[in-house]
């Protein structure tokens, strides 16, 4: 008997592992960043980001494409991310003492 329950313990979680449908979504956000330096301070800034699975970052349009586990984090705290390395991100303006610390060609009135 003992063993039954177990089994039918077992099935039951894995039943409930396999039915969470896991989901993961994307977004594009517009940076501030100005060259190759700034895409791996951006990149190495999300990269330890809870939720983020991936982020690539293209200089020339200076966007950044995250995809990321909405039950982790949010698109909000992304951009947040984002300005904490000293880049704006969308309307959010970049954290004023990570800016002041980029070297100087990273910086957009530079």
């Amino acid at each position: 008997m003992k063993k039954i329950i177990a089994v039918m313990f077992f099935a039951a979680i894995c039943l409930t592992t396999f039915a969470q449908e896991k989901t993961e979504e994307k977004i594009e956000i517009k940076t501030s960043s100005v060259c190759g330096m700034c895409k791996a301070t951006i990149e190495r800034g999300l990269k330890n980001e809870v939720g983020v699975n991936k982020a690539k970052h293209d200089p020339k349009t200076k966007v950044v494409t995250v995809l990321y586990d909405p039950s982790l984090t949010s698109p909000e705290k992304i951009r947040k991310a984002i300005t904490i390395t000293g880049y704006d991100a969308d309307d959010m303006p970049a954290d004023s003492t990570a800016y002041s610390k980029l070297h100087n060609c990273c910086k957009k009135d530079h």
